[in-house]
């Protein structure tokens, strides 16, 4: 049995960049902060990073999450780990990790609203290679 699971609560970091592709799916690309807290060993002082993790979501999905949400926005994310490679202007071989979406809840406030993939996001795609600006 093979398992590919992410569940995240963050904010985002910027706008979504919404789009649609040649062949009519719709595409949002964003990033989601996390932050990680904790207390250094030797001098008992709170320490805190935070992360910056891609997302891109297709269909139904996308266009939510490009209509409802903007930077700053609280949300649990679930999707899955999607590593992929792009070849950038000047021919450079770029890797990329992202999370592909596929269940969102939008937190805070008071337009709380669920969103299952499997109502909204069906991923009955074909591939298309996209690049993302880094």
């Amino acid at each position: 049995m093979d398992l590919n699971k992410v569940s995240l609560i963050g904010n985002l970091a910027g706008d979504p960049e919404a789009k649609s592709l040649p062949s009519g799916q719709s595409i949002a690309l964003f990033s989601i902060a996390t932050n990680y807290n904790w207390k250094d060993v030797k001098t008992k002082e709170k320490k805190s990073r935070a992360d910056f993790h891609k997302v891109v979501a297709w269909g139904k999905l996308a266009e939510i999450i490009s209509t409802y949400l903007k930077k700053g926005s609280k949300i649990f994310l679930e999707g899955r780990l999607q590593n992929r490679s792009y070849e950038d202007k000047d021919k450079n071989k770029k890797y990329i990790t992202e999370i592909v979406a596929s269940d969102l809840i939008m937190l805070g406030g008071r337009n709380k609203k669920e969103i299952k993939g499997d109502e909204t996001a069906k991923e009955e795609i074909d591939i298309e290679e996209i690049q993302i600006e880094e």
